[in-house]
């Protein structure tokens, strides 16, 4: 009889420790899921602003642009689901993209710095690729090769 009840208030323990485990696990996914949303924000506003220094590199740049776009908000779609529902059965509603400031902005950057940026979300990605799985892995995955082609490809 002790036994079976020692049994079952480990099970339930061991359950318990796990559901902490996965709720934390995805919490940190989801932060690391943000920063790349971040990147990919920034690289299409880079590669928009560089169109004025670099007109002859508009198609270039105005593709990298919308597909860095594409990529934050696939992300952000991931992150809502992640986010699930509240328990009064609504849903999240914030797309987590930042409130517009009121600060100057920056100016446009050059090509190396852009070409560094892009760089740098590549190799976010790969890391998250390889450290996520499934979907998320996959989505990651797909990001840092569009960032490797947006670098090699489309600013040579």
């Amino acid at each position: 009889m002790r036994f079976a009840a020692a049994s079952t208030v480990g099970v339930f323990a061991v359950s318990s420790l796990a559901a902490c485990s996965d709720d934390s696990d995805d919490a940190m996914e989801v932060d690391r899921l943000t920063s790349a949303a971040k990147l990919a924000r920034r690289d299409a506003e880079n590669a928009k602003a560089a169109i004025a220094l670099l007109p002859d590199r508009s198609g270039a740049l105005t593709t990298i642009s919308t597909q860095r776009r594409e990529h934050a908000d696939a992300l952000e779609a991931e992150i809502a689901r992640a986010a699930g529902t509240y328990a009064d059965g609504s849903t999240p509603t914030s797309t987590g993209r930042p409130s517009p400031e009121t600060t100057k902005p920056a100016p446009p950057p050059d090509l190396p710095t852009l070409r560094g940026h892009l760089t740098e979300s590549q190799r976010n990605a790969a890391e998250l690729a390889r450290s996520l799985s499934g979907y998320r892995a996959g989505l990651c995955a797909s990001i840092g090769a569009a960032c490797g082609t947006h670098v090699v490809v489309l600013l040579p």
